[in-house]
């Protein structure tokens, strides 16, 4: 590669990982401080919620970098302009062509590493956002609940309330639950205790009620029922079986085979990001231009 390529390369690489490592922090933080506003992460381990704030970031990276190089591109190209190399190289008789080249070679590389980042890193990040905010949804995490404090979602349309807590801190006692079935029955359930046990590799999560009563209320009124209990077993949701099908946590092979319009602008979006990338430091190129005599100040 001739000096004057690897001259221009090596000067936008330097600013370029700091670039993206700021603007990365910056979203980052952002991601933080709005998850903690909301009511769900209460439920939430930390450890948690900075998986979620990462896999985020991760997602947001696909449109940081390129962003991030444009912005290197610009600046570099500047500061050449105003210190009269960009004349001094025309003098030479380099013209604007070789310096989109030079910004061509590097480029390219960071295009295809974002293009990797959104059809690979993209989906396999949505998935796992997803799973976290349907774990969120549909577990009781009674050991993170707060007593006289409600705690809904609206997706699965649950709500929770304990009374208090007893002197080993694992048994909630005066519990309200309200939930809704799969056949279309609402169930109040109201218990003097409760408590749930560790979760096990291969055990579903569930939460164990003590001397209680549960309301079933149909969509019919007249079909109400009362059930008494002495301990009732509750199963949660399977958080994969809530998440369901979504087309941005869908691999790239299935959105190619998919003929829905979503889907097909899903893939297109993947596609438009290495694309975007290079055009970004390209045009990056002429608008960088200034005038030779122009002053600093």
């Amino acid at each position: 590669m001739p000096i004057l390529e690897r001259y221009i390369i090596r000067e936008i690489s330097k600013p370029l990982a700091a670039i993206v490592a700021i603007l990365a922090a910056l979203f980052a933080c952002f991601s933080t401080a709005r998850y903690l506003a909301q009511a769900v992460t209460e439920s939430l381990a930390i450890t948690t919620v900075a998986r979620l704030v990462m896999l985020k970031t991760v997602i947001a990276l696909e449109v940081l970098v390129p962003v991030a190089l444009y912005a290197c591109v610009v600046m570099v190209l500047s500061r050449m302009h105003r210190d009269q190399e960009v004349t001094a190289m025309r003098a030479a008789g380099v013209g604007g062509l070789r310096m989109a080249r030079a910004v061509s070679l590097l480029a390219l590389p960071v295009a295809a590493a974002v293009g990797l980042l959104s059809v690979a890193a993209r989906p396999w990040a949505y998935a796992g956002s997803y799973l976290i905010d349907a774990r969120a949804q549909a577990e009781i995490n009674l050991e993170r609940m707060q007593p006289r404090r409600f705690y809904g979602s609206e997706d699965s349309g649950r709500v929770s309330w304990i009374g208090g807590r007893e002197a080993d801190a694992e048994t909630a006692r005066g519990v309200f639950l309200y939930r809704r079935t799969g056949d279309g029955q609402s169930e109040i359930i109201l218990a003097q205790s409760a408590r749930q046990p560790p979760a096990e590799a291969e055990a579903r999560t569930r939460v164990e009620l003590f001397d209680g009563v549960v309301y079933r209320l149909p969509r019919e009124a007249r079909d109400d029922s009362t059930i008494g209990f002495r301990r009732l077993v509750l199963f949660l949701e399977e958080s994969e079986e809530v998440v369901g099908y979504k087309r941005k946590a869908a691999s790239t092979s299935e959105l190619l085979a998919s003929d829905a319009p979503r889907d097909v602008a899903e893939w297109q979006w993947r596609l438009s990001r290495p694309l975007s990338t290079l055009l970004l430091a390209l045009i990056a190129v002429p608008l960088s231009r200034g005038s030779p005599r122009r002053c600093r100040h």
